[in-house]
């Protein structure tokens, strides 16, 4: 397809330098003032491949834009033209000279149909086009993309939620996030560069997935330095979320209007709930940091801090929780082992320290007599 279009221009410009070759819209005597071995003709064919370049160049933008951008700037254009001719009357109409009045007519068309575009390109993202019963409908709007941050792709949850079949609709990866990336894993820090190139595995992961749709986005926002900017604008634009995990990123981006779809919030709320009273099965990891207290781990990374289990590391325990406390960094859950259940205190007799046990008498051995 890219091939296609490279050759379409190509064969376009090609058109326009015959063209003007063979047209010479230049005077013979503008080529003879500058001197041009070729004279005119020469100078239109270029001024015909310098306006396909133009031309080129011009469609080369307009491709980033939404449809409802282009039906903005179309409208605003219109109306722009259609207020100048009706201005133009106004003018024709006074006793002034010719040339005055047909600088100042063209001039105000030029003037209102430019603003009328950048006006109505502006607000073209205000239009409704499902109003018109699907006769004009954007192709991206049909499309549900989703858009990779960089963290979040080098996090790599969001691999195992898009294979599990969490993440519908089209996976966006913007180019400037690759660069990004690419930059991060040329870093001359040894961990910058582990991340970079984690993520950049990560990715070959997602793309190589037969069940997920993958697209490289090729729009970039020149003005625009920051990464976590262009991404909220590309949001706006393609009106689609932003998957991340940076929080930052998350609160501008709510500021900003855009929709972003958070790892972190996603991951507490799979937690499992848990109540006071609840009876739980943990393996105790390690000591805590208060007395005789245990530490153990969920499945999902939940702490579970357990009351008088300091003998009991390496074993698993049936403890009951008394109380549940969600912080900033996750939730944390406390509780103390359960003595009723008779594995409990089997484990608890077993592992209990050799010193706190009673100590028994030492038998003496009767003295012998040396005389027989």
């Amino acid at each position: 397809m890219q091939a296609d279009i490279i050759l379409i221009r190509a064969v376009f410009t090609l058109i326009l330098v015959i063209a003007g070759a063979l047209i010479q819209p230049i005077p013979e005597w503008v080529g003879r003032q500058i001197g041009l071995p070729g004279g005119s003709r020469l100078l239109s064919a270029l001024s015909g491949a310098a306006l396909a370049g133009g031309i080129i160049f011009f469609e080369l933008r307009i491709r980033r834009a939404s449809l409802k951008t282009l039906i903005g700037a179309a409208i605003g254009s219109i109306l722009g033209i259609i207020g100048a001719s009706l201005m133009g009357f106004l003018i024709t109409a006074q006793p002034w000279d010719t040339p005055l009045k047909s600088f100042l007519t063209l001039t105000l068309t030029l003037f209102m149909a430019y603003v009328g575009l950048l006006v109505g390109a502006a607000k073209g993202d205000y239009l409704d086009l499902s109003a018109l019963g699907g006769i004009l409908s954007d192709r991206q709007a049909k499309q549900s993309f989703k858009i990779l941050d960089t963290s979040v792709i080098i996090d790599g949850r969001v691999a195992d939620i898009a294979e599990a079949g969490f993440m519908g609709g089209v996976i966006l990866i913007p180019q400037f996030v690759l660069r990004e990336l690419q930059q991060i894993a040329d870093s001359a820090d040894s961990a910058k560069r582990n991340r970079g190139r984690r993520g950049l595995d990560i990715l070959q992961r997602i793309q190589k997935n037969s069940n997920l749709e993958v697209q490289i986005n090729e729009a970039d926002f020149p003005n625009v330095r920051e990464v976590d900017l262009k991404l909220i604008e590309l949001g706006k634009q393609l009106n689609a979320p932003i998957v991340t995990n940076d929080f930052n990123l998350n609160k501008v981006a709510h500021l900003r209007g855009v929709e972003v779809l958070n790892i972190n919030e996603l991951a507490n709320a799979l937690k499992p709930v848990v109540l006071p009273g609840e009876i739980m099965k943990v393996f105790i990891l390690k000591e805590g940091k208060e007395y005789n207290q245990g530490v153990a781990y969920l499945d999902d990374g939940t702490m579970v801090v357990v009351d008088n289990a300091r003998r009991l590391i390496g074993k698993n325990v049936d403890m009951i929780v008394t109380s549940v406390l969600q912080t900033t960094a996750g939730k944390m859950i406390f509780g103390k082992v359960d003595d009723t259940r008779p594995e409990s205190r089997n484990d608890a007799r077993d592992q209990r320290d050799f010193r706190d046990r009673p100590s028994r008498p030492t038998p003496i051995p009767a003295p012998t007599s040396a005389i027989e």
